[in-house]
């Protein structure tokens, strides 16, 4: 049995979806749907969240957009990583790993620490 979605901690929905732009341009569903399907449904973006990020990282110039067709043939936004965006990503990216593996260390320890 899978295990249920969680909820995106606050302040990690950018990243994701920089990371989710980072493999090419995409509509809004497009976006929520690599991030649902990278983590195996665990991180289930809803679109109200999603939207309201996309325009503040455009806002940010961390992402730009444009119209086109979707693969079903309906107008959409689609959203690229700007340089700006790339490099933004490139530094949260890093912040992460320092800080999971701090969790990591901390919620793994089987002694205090003197």
């Amino acid at each position: 049995m899978p295990a249920p979605p969680v909820d995106v901690l606050q302040g990690t929905l950018d990243v994701l979806v920089l990371k989710a732009l980072s493999w090419g341009a995409r509509h809004g569903h497009g976006v929520a749907r690599v991030i649902r399907d990278t983590t195996s449904g665990t991180l289930d973006v809803t679109d109200g969240s999603l939207y309201v990020a996309l325009h503040r990282l455009e806002e940010r110039g961390l992402v730009e957009s444009e119209w086109g067709l979707s693969d079903k043939g309906k107008r959409a936004r689609f959203y690229t990583l700007t340089p700006a965006g790339r490099q933004h990503l490139k530094s949260e990216i890093a912040a992460w790993q320092r800080y999971a593996q701090s969790v990591s260390r901390l919620l793994t320890a089987t002694t205090q620490p003197a």
